[in-house]
């Protein structure tokens, strides 16, 4: 074996996904492994999510590859400089070049360069990913391969950018034989009584959110043909009959002409499979909704952030935020079940913006919504308005940018308050709409007002 495609990220060890116990497979990986695959390269993928450090190590060991590919972001960051410092430092591993992906590198080149790998792959890792593999192994030049970054005498030397791939009906379906498959079939199927699995349709994102990351597909948008995609929906159809289809892509409605090209081709193909999917809501109205639903679609995750105008344009998001609530409105009346994200703590956000998104999420009853704490990711337009505000800078080797803490309205305390109180008192309001538990509304209206009381204290 000369090529080892891996990831860092252990089941065992991430305690909040197993309490909800939703793992989905290394995609990206499965696409660099099914492009070498179509180029004639011999290449093993080793998914670390249901196995340990020990295993992943026995398996290096035992394969001696010439090269090992790691794909990194930020939750895996700190797992993958321990495997880097283990196999630049074993003998018994043969010493393989280590090359790094993903997204966590574009803006963090000499710091992961300085871990001791040898090659950075910036951007899209399947067309580079087979070039550097080739020099490697024929002991040729990399200096004029695009999308690398290395180190030359202690310096760091970067490529010119490789340029996007364009048509991505050329791109090989992602190798999921490479991996255990049923193992994520079955765990899903035992923990929520039905299987899912994942599938990509477009790269890139052409909106202009200024916490999102856009380090690998970049701001644009590129889109697999309608008719391919049903395709391979029927191939997992036949060969795993997964319950459901999670869409991995940002904004899966962003144009309408593919949505109704591919609604045809899946009820065509005999390709239809229940699906969620994410978008934004002024790319929804009824013609598309009705599609949606009759190619499958059963839950519509729909991006919000705040409930707050005032922050939601900060955030430069460019939407209203009352479109946002019809949409989901609009939706939950369909019989089709809505999600929305929701940030606080981002710069400029007080209490009278939170009471906002309170009202807002009362109003729009979504389905599911989820809530996250604005954290500065590297490289993105919220890093560079807040980098001389920050007062919190961990150790890069022992920490990632979600634990970097800036100056806001209020404390980091306050926001982390802030969430138990939307929490609790949004619960609180659908449970006193749908039902007479007197006892479990008590107890969502005593956590409210706790919060809320923590709330004034923490500032």
């Amino acid at each position: 074996m000369s090529i080892v495609l891996t990831h860092t990220y252990y089941l065992y060890e991430d305690s909040k996904e197993q309490l909800i116990m939703r793992p989905y497979a290394p995609l990206g990986l499965l696409y660099i492994s099914g492009y070498l695959n179509a180029h004639k390269i011999k290449n093993e993928v080793y998914d670390t999510t249901f196995y340990s450090r020990e295993d992943q190590l026995n398996f290096i060991r035992d394969k001696q590859p010439k090269v090992v590919a790691i794909y990194t972001n930020l939750m895996t960051k700190i797992n993958v400089i321990k495997l880097i410092k283990v196999l630049k430092t074993d003998s018994s591993h043969g010493f393989p070049k280590l090359i790094l992906g993903g997204p966590d590198i574009t803006y963090n080149c000499e710091n992961y360069l300085n871990t001791g790998v040898d090659f950075l792959i910036i951007g899209e890792g399947e067309q580079t990913t087979l070039e550097l593999y080739n020099a490697i192994v024929n002991s040729k030049e990399h200096q004029n391969i695009a999308g690398i970054a290395y180190l030359e005498n202690g310096v760091v030397k970067k490529t010119s950018p490789r340029v996007k791939m364009k048509d991505l009906s050329q791109l090989p379906l992602p190798n999921r034989k490479a991996i255990p498959v049923d193992k994520y079939l079955d765990t899903w199927k035992t923990h929520h009584g039905k299987s899912s699995m994942t599938v990509s349709t477009q790269r890139g994102c052409p909106y202009t959110c200024r916490w999102c990351s856009t380090a690998v597909y970049g701001q644009s948008y590129r889109r697999r043909p309608a008719e391919m995609v049903a395709a391979e929906l029927g191939i997992l159809k036949d060969t795993y009959q997964p319950d459901s289809i999670w869409f991995v892509d940002d904004v899966f409605t962003v144009s309408h002409k593919w949505i109704r090209s591919f609604c045809e081709q899946v009820h065509k193909q005999n390709a239809i499979i229940p699906f969620e999917c994410i978008t934004r809501a002024e790319r929804l109205n009824d013609e598309v909704l009705q599609l949606l639903k009759d190619a499958g679609c059963y839950r519509i995750w729909i991006g919000a952030e705040s409930g707050s105008q005032k922050i939601i344009d900060a955030m430069d998001r460019r939407v209203d935020v009352d479109v946002v609530k019809k949409a989901i409105q609009k939706t939950n009346a369909l019989d089709i079940e809505t999600g929305t994200f929701i940030m606080v703590g981002y710069p400029g956000e007080n209490e009278s913006d939170i009471n906002e998104t309170i009202n807002y999420l009362k109003a729009a009853n979504p389905t599911h919504f989820t809530i996250t704490v604005a954290y500065p990711i590297k490289g993105t337009s919220l890093y560079n308005e807040i980098e001389d505000k920050i007062t919190v800078q961990p150790n890069w080797e022992t920490s990632t940018d979600r634990d970097i803490d800036f100056s806001r309205t209020y404390s980091r305390k306050f926001y982390d308050y802030a969430v138990r109180k939307i929490v609790n008192e949004v619960n609180y309001y659908k449970e006193k709409q749908n039902t007479k538990n007197l006892k479990k509304l008590a107890n969502y209206k005593l956590k409210s007002t706790l919060a809320g009381v923590f709330m004034k204290l923490s500032k």
